[in-house]
C-alpha cells in the first residue's frame, strides 16, 4: 500500500523547518525567448529551443554568473 499525502497549502505553514527548502531563482536562461539560434553559439535552431545542447546551456550560465 503506497502512503497517501494530506493537501497542505503552499505558504510552508505546516512544514517542518527541515523539510523547507528556499525557492530556487529562476535561471537567466529560462527567462530567454527562443530566437531560432542557439544563445550560446548562435547555431541554428527551431522557434521553441534556445540552447542546442547541455554544453551551451551549462557554459552560458557559467557565463553569466561571471559577468553579473
Amino acid at each position: 500500500m503506497e502512503p497517501t499525502q494530506e493537501s497542505v497549502p503552499d505558504d510552508g505553514a505546516g512544514a517542518a523547518p527541515s523539510a523547507t527548502a528556499p525557492p530556487a531563482p529562476a535561471r537567466t536562461r529560462q527567462t530567454l525567448p527562443p530566437k531560432g539560434a542557439c544563445w550560446y553559439c548562435d547555431k541554428p535552431l527551431d522557434n521553441v529551443r534556445r540552447f542546442c545542447d547541455k554544453e551551451c546551456a551549462d557554459a552560458f550560465d557559467e557565463e553569466k554568473e561571471y559577468t553579473r
